[in-house]
């Protein structure tokens, strides 16, 4: 079956209204100097956002000799965004403006294996909405660490939260009375990539996850790959030993029983580096302090990391690999083991593909997810569904009319 895209999604639009949103009001000519667009083509962006309701033209800049140029704002009452990322033991929120920025955060305790698990979401959601501004919302944006069929309806299966056929979307839109799109967390991280990150510079690039878990979304000509079951990019369960340990999917054995943060742990726990009860941090610390032992624990999965990711390098031909997540704390300590492994397992020809190792916040997922709604507007396919269509019907009835100063 063919790989299904995710939205084909206008980059350039979301980039003026992040620019805007970072800097404050600009030129058109200005714009299209910073984010490297010709003048025709910001003419023509600016004048949809403008008939869109997201920006207004304000008093005219100073000249310095020939026509004074409008200046552009953003409309800030167009609307807000949330994002909720689910972990099995926690919910992370974040409330972003119409340009990204986060203007809220927060996290509460969670038990996604609880039968009340969805009332539980419904309660904390609808808490943290009502903590916020006034601004409308636009939509409700989710992002699982699993597979999500049908995303406009958002059925998850997620083998970290122990969900089955989960029907997260259909509940949290019946009792929010909200639009809401779900979405693999990887790929709502590769979508704010796409729209505000490294990603915005490239066409074809793969973000790697890893932490809690070992994750990637794949972008191609700017869309990013779901799969025929919305579960394409889970290279966390590549079969790469036959007699690993057992993984949450039930198979022994996958890369994420040796990558992930509790992996780490255990191993280090089994050499004798850190305690029974210690975790990742004193692993780092020891790490940190100098200790060898520690720092070849953090090596070896460096070096399995490389060779698995040059792989998918030498299958998918990106341009770029963005590397995020909790992981990338330590990355210090992985990098000893996969430059060299990775730069030798690829073919001379890709030996130059370069690899971004960004900072992390602990909202970083949850924000990702938010950008789902952020981009729905600019979604060129229609592809996000009927969702996608209510909250552009949103931004349209809440948007405030262009204003215009003297």
């Amino acid at each position: 079956m063919a790989l299904r895209p995710m939205a084909r999604t206008d980059v350039n639009r979301s980039a003026i209204l992040a620019h805007l949103g970072a800097h404050g009001p600009a030129s058109r000519a200005e714009l299209a100097r910073a984010l490297s667009l010709s003048p025709a083509l910001m003419t023509q962006l600016t004048k949809d956002l403008l008939a869109d309701g997201l920006l207004r033209e304000l008093a005219h800049q100073p000249s310095q000799g020939g026509r004074p140029a409008r200046m552009l704002g953003l409309v800030a009452s167009a609307g807000r965004a949330v994002g909720v990322k689910v972990a099995a033991d926690h919910v992370a929120f974040v409330e972003v403006g119409i340009d990204g920025a986060v203007l809220r955060t927060a996290s509460e305790p969670f038990d996604a294996s609880a039968t009340t698990m969805l009332a539980k979401l419904v309660e904390l959601l609808r808490r943290f909405i009502e903590g916020g501004a006034d601004t409308p919302i636009l939509g409700v944006g989710v992002g699982v660490p699993g597979d999500v069929d049908r995303q406009g309806e958002g059925v998850v299966d997620s083998t970290q939260l122990g969900w089955t056929h989960a029907p997260i979307g259909e509940s949290l839109r019946r009792e929010l009375g909200l639009p809401v799109l779900v979405e693999n967390n990887v790929n709502a991280l590769a979508m704010a990539e796409r729209l505000y990150g490294l990603g915005r510079r490239h066409d074809s690039f793969l973000v790697v996850t890893i932490g809690t878990g070992v994750g990637a979304a794949i972008v191609v000509d700017g869309v990013i790959l779901r799969g025929s079951r919305g579960g394409a990019g889970e290279i966390g369960h590549t079969p790469v030993r036959d007699d690993g340990p057992l993984c949450s999917c039930g198979n022994h054995g996958c890369l994420e029983t040796f990558l992930s943060e509790e992996a780490l742990v255990r191993i280090a726990r089994d050499r004798g580096i850190i305690g029974a009860a210690a975790g990742i941090e004193a692993l780092r610390d020891a790490a940190d302090s100098g200790d060898d032992r520690a720092t070849a624990v953090f090596s070896e999965a460096g070096h399995l990391l490389g060779r698995t990711l040059a792989g998918l390098v030498h299958v998918l031909d990106p341009e770029v690999v963005i590397l995020l997540g909790e992981g990338t704390a330590d990355w210090t300590h992985w990098s000893y083991g996969f430059e060299p492994a990775f730069r030798a397992a690829l073919i001379p020809s890709r030996r130059g593909v370069p690899i971004a190792v960004e900072s992390w916040q602990d909202d970083s997922w949850a924000q990702g997810a938010a950008t789902l709604v952020l981009a729905t507007p600019f979604d060129a396919d229609g592809s996000m569904g009927e969702q996608g269509d209510l909250v552009r019907r949103r931004l349209v009835q809440q948007a405030a009319p262009p204003e215009a100063t003297p």
